[in-house]
């Protein structure tokens, strides 16, 4: 049963290996699959050197012919009163027809049931009964220990006494997929790897798939030679049978040559899985192969769960703890962020703060022409240039950050001494305004097991690669990256930004009363005025009468009553807010600068469309896009302007299906046009003029949610490049929205 050395195993094929369907096992005992009626439909080749009956004999036959009359009784009692599943089940110990004993696990998978015999020298039962005290000493010692690697360590040592491996390592892999090794048990003469690093290739992602499916792989004997299934494909689903959680199941060959090369004969491996995903394992080795029956498996699979609940506990409170702390510093800046008027001295008295917040180096904001910095940042020229790039690329709506900043930017890497890492938050919907936060570069030195960049070549075959030779301690140095931003951190900054909007709408509101007074001057402000607050009255009309029933005598007493109430006072103070924000959206869009630049126009479509993904959820929307030109306009105001029609768009053909909504282009000498067709409602074309202003709809609001800001928005933005917007329609059949672009950008 041994398996020579070989050197030519490809590793560039390893991650695509069937390691799920490897179509034999193990030898250390033989594996059948059963029909409904316990007849044997396939046998492990190796069944003659333990039951003396060739494997090819037996198919077709009772599981009787196999292992004699009164073992198959009892297996099928056990398998009666069991009801199998994916994992393997221990169903007892018996002995077969010719004397030999074995524990016997059983499962149900691929169509069939796979009994799987381990030799033994005991005619007895498997003994649980040490697991109990194990478990329960375990869980004692586990809750003195407070940290993860003490955790860890408490767990490499008992898993060592029970399974009688020489070295046993507790590591846990990073986001990149690498494994770094938290706790270390072993006897003298094995090297030690404690606090060394494995590259994440050593574990490709299919076999940390199966990892995270199957808690627990045994090897008893890396030189042992694989005994295939006969016959080959599974004669329920004609194909290889899915092995997943076969305890025999036979191994990669790249992964037995990598444990020989290591020096390791025997491992076992234990998964450690924290909420669904595999947070690393309990790794095993030992120089010369090594059993380990079921019960001392059971043991060590029941600790490794136990400890991956440690684990998650331990993070749970780590992570709570530091959220905690995060939102204390983010309501001590909102508080002072309210008190004055002027936005920029409010931020600039809180740059401490800021910086405590996001546990930065510096922080810079940068709002139209200024640019304010605190701390270690990079200089104005570099900040306004970045500050371009992410209005291109990061969007105004987005949060961006990343710990290795030139790799993403190439101008980072001047920047990598303070700002390896960016945390990027825009302030503004339609300006490029930002809150910016640096964090340096930290200079990391890595202590991999071997050189995870070396690329081993078979000596008989150069174009081959083979599993690493090498385990000796080689260190890295990393450069051009900062500490990673927690999720935590990115979290709240989201609710940052939320926070921050709301001070600036209660702003925006205090303005939109003085536009009011001022409104008066001339009928178009008269009209504009009385539009306003036609629209803000009714939601507030509501707030007040539902308030009132609320404090009447009873008007809270119905529990029902009172919930409806609430909701309706909820949906009018969100309304009431939406029209103040877009108030404040259409009031700047008169004032801010333009930033033109060229823009390609299909992918500003697609980006608009994507951006509706909630709004289409469940529709069916047939867009036909014909390939659009470039203009010269701002990229952000032209990206609001063309996701307002396509938002009317899908908006009013909410009863079609399907929606059908085109967009195309056509140009002379002098612009460029644009059309948004779609076969919605359309509207009465005798209203037309009223279209594009400030608070009219031609529809009833209770047929077409909205604020009616949409379309006055988009004439303002197209016309302040000097274009048109007009619309043609037939009611019922659909509408056309058209503007344009000059072709030449006037200066």
């Amino acid at each position: 049963m041994s398996q020579a050395p070989t050197d030519t195993l490809d590793l560039s094929r390893c991650a695509d290996e069937p390691i799920r369907t490897p179509g034999s096992i193990q030898p250390h005992g033989f594996l059948l699959t059963l029909g409904s009626a316990l007849q044997v439909l396939q046998a492990s080749a190796n069944l003659a050197d333990w039951t003396g009956v060739a494997a090819r004999d037996v198919v077709g036959l009772p599981l009787a012919a196999v292992v004699g009359e009164a073992a198959m009784e009892r297996i099928a009692a056990e398998i009666a009163a069991t009801e199998l599943i994916a994992r393997p089940s221990y169903i007892g110990t018996v002995t077969t027809a010719n004397g030999a004993h074995f524990d016997v696990l059983a499962h149900a998978w691929d169509g069939v049931t796979i009994l799987e015999f381990e030799g033994v020298n005991r005619r007895r039962a498997a003994d649980f009964r040490n697991l109990y005290p194990l478990v329960g000493d375990f869980l004692v010692k586990v809750n003195q220990a407070a940290t993860i690697p003490a955790l860890s360590d408490l767990a490499a040592r008992r898993v060592r006494e029970v399974s009688g491996y020489g070295r046993v390592l507790v590591y846990q892999f990073d986001a990149d997929g690498h494994g770094r090794v938290l706790a270390e048990s072993k006897e003298d003469g094995y090297d030690s790897y404690l606090g060394q690093h494995f590259p994440a290739s050593d574990v490709p992602a299919q076999a940390r798939a199966l990892y995270t499916l199957s808690p627990i792989r045994v090897i008893q004997d890396a030189n042992y030679t694989p005994a295939p299934l006969v016959p080959e494909l599974n004669p329920v689903t004609g194909a290889r049978n899915d092995l997943s959680f076969a305890a025999l199941r036979s191994v990669s060959p790249v992964h037995l040559q990598y444990m020989r090369n290591m020096g390791t004969l025997a491992s076992m491996s234990v998964s450690l899985v924290v909420k669904g995903k595999l947070w690393g394992l309990i790794s095993c080795h030992n120089a010369a192969p090594c059993p380990v029956p079921v019960d001392k498996r059971t043991a060590c699979e029941q600790l490794g769960q136990i400890l991956a609940l440690c684990i998650e506990s331990r993070e749970d409170a780590s992570e709570l703890q530091f959220r905690l702390e995060v939102r204390r510093i983010m309501v001590e800046m909102l508080g002072r962020l309210t008190k004055g008027a002027d936005f920029l001295e409010n931020m600039s008295a809180v740059f401490p703060e800021l910086l405590r917040f996001a546990r930065a180096g510096g922080v810079a904001i940068v709002v139209d022409d200024r640019v304010l910095t605190y701390g270690d940042t990079p200089d104005e020229t570099q900040i306004r240039a970045l500050a371009d790039w992410l209005s291109l690329h990061g969007g105004h709506s987005d949060i961006y950050h990343t710990d290795h900043l030139k790799d993403a930017y190439a101008p980072g890497a001047d920047l990598v001494r303070n700002a390896s890492g960016l945390l990027a938050l825009p302030i503004s919907r339609i300006h490029q305004h930002y809150l910016l936060w640096f964090r340096p570069e930290v200079v990391q030195t890595i202590e991999w097991a071997g050189n995870p960049h070396g690329k081993q070549a078979s000596p008989s075959d150069p174009a081959q690669l083979t599993p690493r030779l090498s385990f000796q301690a080689w260190r890295e140095t990393i450069h051009g990256r900062s500490l990673p931003w927690h999720v935590a951190e990115i979290e709240l900054t989201v609710e940052f930004r939320s926070a921050l909007l709301g001070i600036a709408l209660e702003r925006a509101e205090q303005m939109a009363e003085l536009a009011e007074e001022l409104g008066r001057a001339n009928k178009e402000l008269e009209a504009f005025s009385y539009s306003v607050s036609h629209d803000l009255r009714a939601p507030l009309r509501h707030i007040v009468g539902f308030s009132d029933l609320l404090l009447e005598p009873g008007g809270a007493e119905d529990p029902e009553r009172r919930q409806r109430f609430l909701k309706n006072i909820k949906e009018s103070a969100r309304l009431a807010g939406k029209l103040v924000d877009d108030l404040l959206s259409f009031s700047q869009m008169g004032r801010a600068a333009l930033r033109p630049t060229m823009v390609d126009m299909n992918e500003l479509v697609a980006a608009c469309i994507d951006k509706l993904g909630m709004e289409m959820q469940g529709r069916n929307v047939d867009w036909h896009i014909e390939p659009l030109p470039s203009v010269w306009a701002d990229p952000s105001f032209l990206h609001l302007a063309l996701l307002n029609l396509l938002s009317n768009a899908v908006k009013f053909t909410g009863g079609r299906d399907p929606a059908v909504i085109t967009i195309t282009s056509e140009e002379d000498e002098d612009f460029i046009v644009f059309h948004v067709a779609d076969n919605g409602a359309g509207f009465n074309m005798e209203y037309v003029h009223k279209l594009f202003g400030v608070f009219q709809r031609l529809h009833r609001m209770e047929d077409f949610q909205g604020t009616g800001i949409g379309l006055a928005n988009v004439r303002r933005i197209v016309e302040r490049h000097n274009g048109r917007v007009w619309a043609a329609s037939k009611q019922g059949e659909g509408a056309t929205f058209s503007f344009s672009i000059p072709k030449h950008p006037s200066h």
